[in-house]
This record gives C-alpha cells, sequence and structure tokens, in this order.
C-alpha cells in the first residue's frame, strides 16, 4: 500500500534506543518526525543526527518529537551516537529504531513488502531508499513526506521552516508563499471567500489578483 499526505501514518512497536515503543502512543498529542537511514556508521548521516541533536530543542519548543531509524541494531545505534557526538559536537538524545527485521521501512514504503530477509548483510547502497523525512501530526495524519539520495545531506533547517508553516496554517486559513520566513506576510486560504475573509482580517489585505490576498501573518 502506497503512503500519501493526509494518510494514516501506520502505526508499530519496535525496540530504540530509549526501550520499546508503540508509535502511536509515543507521539501522543504533539507532532512528530520520523527520518530515516540507510546504515549506521555513514559519512552523510553521521553529520545529519549530529545537527538534530543541536537543533532538537527547537522541535521541543514547537511540541514535536523526533525519532531516527536505521535496519541496524539498538546497539550499533549506541556505539554510532559516540562517533556522533566525537564528531559533531553533539550527542543525540531523540530515540533510534532497530529495525533489524525491516518491518517499519516496508510500512513506510521505504522499501518494497515484500523484500526478503533481514538487516544482516544489507549495505547502504541496497537501503539507498531508506533515506526519508516523514512529518506527521496530533492527529497522527502523514503531513509531509521527502526522500533523499544517499549523496546529499538533508536541510533540516527547512523542515523546521515547513513544521512552523504547517502549525501556523493548521490554526489558521491562511497558507505561506514561496520561501516564507516565520514573520513574514501570508496568503488568504483559496478556500475562504472574501465575505468571510472580512472578518477573519479586519484589517484589510493586498490582492495584486483576485485569487492572491496578502496579508500579515496571524499571530
Amino acid at each position: 500500500m502506497s503512503l500519501r499526505i493526509n494518510d494514516t501514518a501506520p502505526d508499530f512497536t519496535a525496540e530504540t534506543t530509549q526501550g520499546k515503543i508503540s508509535f502511536h502512543d509515543w507521539i501522543g498529542d504533539g507532532w512528530a518526525i520520523l527520518f530515516s537511514h540507510p546504515k549506521d556508521f555513514t559519512p552523510v548521516c553521521t553529520t545529519e543526527l549530529g545537527y538534530m541533536a543541536k537543533i532538537e530543542p527547537e522541535f521541543t519548543r514547537r511540541h514535536c518529537k523526533l525519532i531516527g531509524l536505521s535496519v541496524d541494531p539498538v546497539d550499533n545505534h549506541k556505539r554510532w551516537a559516540s562517533d556522533i557526538q566525537e564528531t559533531q559536537g553533539y550527542l543525540p538524545s531523540y530515540p533510534m529504531i532497530g529495525d533489524t527485521d525491516l518491518k517499519v521501512a516496508k510500512l513506510y514504503n521505504m522499501l518494497p513488502a515484500d523484500e526478503p530477509g533481514t538487516a544482516e548483510g544489507r549495505t547502504a547502497a541496497t537501503n539507498a531508499t531508506v533515506r526519508s523525512v516523514f512529518v506527521i501530526g496530533p492527529d497522527k495524519k502523514i503531513k509531509l513526506m521527502m526522500t533523499y539520495p544517499m549523496t546529499t545531506g538533508r536541510n533540516f533547517d527547512e523542515i523546521l521552516r515547513v513544521l512552523d508553516s504547517m502549525q501556523m496554517t493548521a490554526k489558521h486559513k491562511v497558507a505561506t508563499p514561496v520561501n516564507w520566513k516565520p514573520g513574514e506576510d501570508v496568503i488568504i486560504a483559496g478556500s475562504v471567500s472574501d465575505d468571510d475573509a472580512k472578518k477573519l482580517f479586519p484589517q484589510g489585505w493586498k490582492s495584486p489578483k483576485p485569487y492572491l490576498r496578502i496579508v500579515k501573518q496571524p499571530s
């Protein structure tokens, strides 16, 4: 089964570096980011996990939990964490899933459902598609999906920006324009009529075109 935005994120139980979790229970009533890695002790992912450890307080401030995944065993994750701290200066404090039976990778379409075997003997190349980011809302729905090639480090500042946009647009009937950053002007959602917009935005809006209604970001 393929996954799309607004599908319910598949639930699962798994061993992590912080013990066994049930994913939906672990998410609770906040947001969550699941980000996966092809293999432990790989160079690009080492930099990524270190950076996520550095900026985790920003996600926490937004009521968003982080959880990593690799198909390697949890014990490997713990040893890898020491390398991450040594080379990147930050120790991951978020949990890392040990997906040795490939169950979660298959649930999230990162590997084919009929992929045989376990993590044993697999390489980063055979796990190339296990390099995704899923943003999941408090309703347990998938809000964003991104998959990167192995040789390109992910931009987690962009994930933080997108989270800011999604959290704001979930509360207010607005959308964010290209390259939007917090504090900049936003766009009244197309689903809002002009009559309703007058009630929601009594200060008015700029409208270079009838379908493009620009307002200050709601507080």
